[in-house]
């Protein structure tokens, strides 16, 4: 069962996001309302997904972003914010989130994200994903100095390609016919060997290198 953490300061809509996702099947394991209580209770319960607000009394979603993945770093961060602006998208992915979608999401939409974001797939509404690779693709064409980057396999660059065209551990392990296992051994000795934090920052990277 996929665990779930919610973090927004909104009582009611904490509570009715909870109570969707337990009707679907997912297990709200904790909730938060701030960014310091998002980071106590991301330690202690660990939760495959975080639902992550952008506007908290005591900060912002990106900061508290930042935080819940200190803490507990196999998380993944999937933002749920009324704000569809620039700043706040990019702030978010930044600081590691993996997913953006805004709250005018249907509650069907939001499940299938949040199932898709515990497989460790990008989701973002209309329009974000673009707006997100068009920041990466600007970043990578100004000047600047690259730092060395020690060699992949061929097995992990053909990994790469793939995680950068958004396929799943599932579709990936389907079309290289390896099991699903092997294939996150290989995303995480990728992320090991170019320093990297999370699945974003690799399609950055393979974006950069025009792998995609």
């Amino acid at each position: 069962m996929i665990t779930v953490m919610v973090v927004d300061d909104h009582p009611m809509w904490r509570e009715g996001v909870s109570r969707d996702l337990t009707e679907a099947g997912f297990s709200v394991v904790a909730t938060a309302d701030s960014v310091g209580a998002a980071g106590r209770r991301a330690g202690a319960v660990r939760p495959d997904v975080v639902l992550m607000d952008m506007q908290l009394p005591d900060g912002n979603g990106a900061g508290a972003t930042a935080e819940v993945l200190r803490v507990s770093p196999e998380s993944r961060v999937l933002v749920l914010s009324a704000s569809a602006e620039r700043d706040d998208v990019l702030d978010a992915i930044k600081a590691g989130a993996i997913g953006y979608l805004v709250k005018s999401a249907s509650a069907s939409e939001l499940v299938d994200a949040v199932r898709a974001t515990a497989a460790g797939q990008a989701v973002f509404t209309p329009g974000l994903a673009g707006l997100v690779l068009g920041e990466y693709r600007r970043m990578a064409s100004a000047p600047a100095g690259e730092p060395h980057r020690p060699a992949l396999t061929d097995r992990e660059t053909e990994v790469l390609r793939m995680v950068a065209k958004g396929l799943s551990a599932k579709q990936i392990a389907s079309r290289l016919s390896l099991s699903h296992r092997t294939v996150e051994n290989h995303v995480q000795a990728t992320l090991r060997k170019l320093q990297l934090g999370n699945r974003v920052e690799l399609t950055r990277y393979a974006i950069e290198q025009g792998l995609e």
